[in-house]
């Protein structure tokens, strides 16, 4: 296996590990519209990630940068082409962490529920809209000869891509709500449980088709073996919260994403975006890569810093890892 292979797995992995941790923060923001029926209710959600949504966020910072160091002509290609739906995605990022931090900088009930608001939202905009851009990667773009797109905006909006957006938010929310019934106690845990038994049943059947419709455009055997993984963890997942046991549904919840980002980048290699016009014009992972002495430096540097970022970020969720209900909450600021 050679270097830019290499890099091709880690950033898979990069990226199965944003939307695996990112993905139950992003779906806890939108049960703040859903689930939560009063203001304390809110605080309840917005506490359980309130420690480790800004670590979640690392993953994407890592992906990122790996990317544009590793594979810049991917990353050229990528944040060019999809730049209004990625620099959508960025707004909210930006404008969610600070709704998490300015919220509770005054006490005053109109500036709250704006700040409230504003997490909702931009907590389902991105969830949904990873889903469309990882869509579109997986099932070809308008790519040239000179390995630039030129399709439109239009474009990025069809059926697979748009199934694509509804699945992740689907499969976020419920992996949120799994993970709000995992880190509470009290009615609003059991409330919890129960949207998460309904919204599985949704993301069960959107997830089967997507995943059915990847797997017979672009699928080999070992992205049908990712496809049975992530398709028998989601099931799992959805049973196991039924009966109550919120730890294992959510590792299986988590194990579902991991399978089904892991199948979208095995339907890839060795491209890293394929080209809809003519296959020959497929951006790949030999001509999209740096040169292997950046590869090599790089290799180093991910050996050194990557377990020191997991193990830090692992003893975070260990510190904050007891459950939370009302009446841990404070009547007033």
């Amino acid at each position: 296996m050679e270097l830019h292979d290499v890099w091709f797995v880690i950033i898979a992995v990069l990226w199965a590990g944003y939307f695996f941790l990112e993905g139950f923060d992003f779906g806890v923001g939108v049960l703040t519209g859903v689930l939560a029926r009063d203001r304390q209710e809110r605080r309840v959600l917005i506490n359980t990630i309130g420690p480790v949504w800004d670590g979640n966020e690392v993953w994407l910072i890592t992906a990122g940068a790996s990317t544009f160091a590793a594979f810049p002509e991917w990353y050229a290609t990528l944040f060019s082409g999809f730049y209004l739906p990625l620099l959508l995605i960025l707004v909210c990022l930006i404008v969610r962490g600070v709704g998490f931090e300015y919220r509770a900088k005054r006490s005053g009930e109109r500036w709250q529920t704006n700040w409230e608001h504003a997490i909702f939202w931009t907590s389902l905009l991105p969830a949904f809209l990873w889903g469309v851009a990882f869509g579109n990667i997986a099932h070809g773009v308008k790519i040239d000869a000179d390995k630039e797109y030129v399709g439109t905006l239009l474009d990025l909006l069809n059926p697979y891509a748009l199934l694509g957006g509804a699945v992740t938010l689907f499969l976020f929310t419920f992996h949120g709500a799994v993970f709000t019934a995992l880190k509470t106690v009290g009615d609003i845990r059991v409330r919890a449980r129960r949207l998460a038994t309904r919204l599985g049943a949704v993301t069960v059947l959107l997830a089967a088709g997507f995943l059915a419709w990847t797997q017979a455009h672009s699928g080999d055997g070992a992205s049908l073996v990712a496809l049975v993984v992530a398709a028998l963890a989601l099931v799992a997942a959805v049973g196991l919260n039924t009966v109550g046991r919120e730890g294992w549904a959510f590792a299986l919840s988590g194990l579902a994403i991991v399978a089904a980002v892991a199948m979208l980048f095995l339907t890839l290699f060795p491209a890293v975006m394929p080209s809809s016009l003519n296959p020959a014009w497929d951006l790949t992972v030999s001509n999209a890569s740096s040169t292997p002495y950046t590869l090599g430096i790089m290799t180093w540097c991910a050996a050194i810093a990557l377990p020191l970022v997991a193990v830090y970020q692992g003893w975070t969720y260990w510190v904050f890892r007891k459950r939370i209900g009302t009446q841990h909450i404070a009547g007033s600021h």
